[in-house]
């Protein structure tokens, strides 16, 4: 996988639409599309099951921060969320798929059928996004302390190199810029959502450091900007 020449993102992207069979591979990543039903209603979840020897920076609600991850959860719910346990809900939806060990989990309004992937050179990036609750990040007078609603953009990214500690954090900032890059080019007038998560996902550096950077004029920050800006845009288009 390492070393194939980068060509430019390539997009695969699917509309929402009803689902009947419940495993649907994603493309290019560790990835799988699953259906499940609660409270009377048909909602869906992205599973990455990426087994021991990995490491994931995100702001996911369930797992956040920097450590050892084996799996990773972006999971549907409805609009109008009325739980307020949202760890514990992503919990319980990783149990009943039989995830073990640490995982990180992610959460949104939006109709998780019509994700979006891109991949640059071997960095993939997935994104589900829901723009009907949108703004600037610096706008006067964001903090209301009421729960955001769950529309929110949330991007997965998965890397075959190992990343040091700041080079995670630094994947991070990349598709966030990244992410703000593609809803400009889609013609949005927004950051993004007060509810957007990022995960990166990379292997564990075991005896090496691992890549000390990933901005977005190092080779795998841009690669992870490309992708990202690729998959968020697609995902945007349809909002508008």
């Amino acid at each position: 996988m390492i070393g194939r020449p980068s060509v430019g993102p390539v997009l695969s992207s699917h509309r929402g639409c009803p689902i009947r069979s419940v495993r649907v591979r994603l493309p290019e990543q560790r990835g799988e599309l699953l259906a499940r039903r609660e409270d009377g209603v048909d909602l869906h979840h992205l599973v990455w099951r990426l087994g021991p020897g990995w490491r994931v920076c995100s702001s996911a609600v369930l797992g956040g921060g920097i450590g050892p991850r084996e799996w990773i959860l972006n999971a549907q719910v409805p609009g109008g969320y009325p739980r307020l346990d949202p760890d514990r809900h992503l919990a319980e939806i990783a149990a009943a798929e039989r995830l073990t060990g640490p995982g990180a989990g992610l959460m949104t309004a939006a109709d998780v059928t019509a994700y979006a992937a891109a991949t640059d050179g071997d960095a993939t990036a997935t994104a589900t996004c829901g723009l009907g609750v949108r703004g600037w990040a610096a706008a006067p007078g964001g903090d209301t302390g009421e729960p955001p609603r769950p529309g929110t953009v949330n991007i997965v990214v998965t890397l075959p190199v190992a990343l040091s500690d700041a080079a995670l954090v630094n994947a991070v900032a990349t598709a966030t810029e990244a992410k703000v890059q593609a809803l400009l080019d889609a013609g949005l007038d927004c950051s993004g959502t007060p509810t957007d998560a990022v995960c990166v996902a990379a292997p564990s550096p075991g005896t090496a450091p691992g890549e000390p950077f990933a901005g977005p004029r190092s080779r795998w920050g841009a690669r992870l900007a490309r992708a990202v800006h690729a998959a968020v845009l697609e995902g945007a288009l349809r909002q508008r």
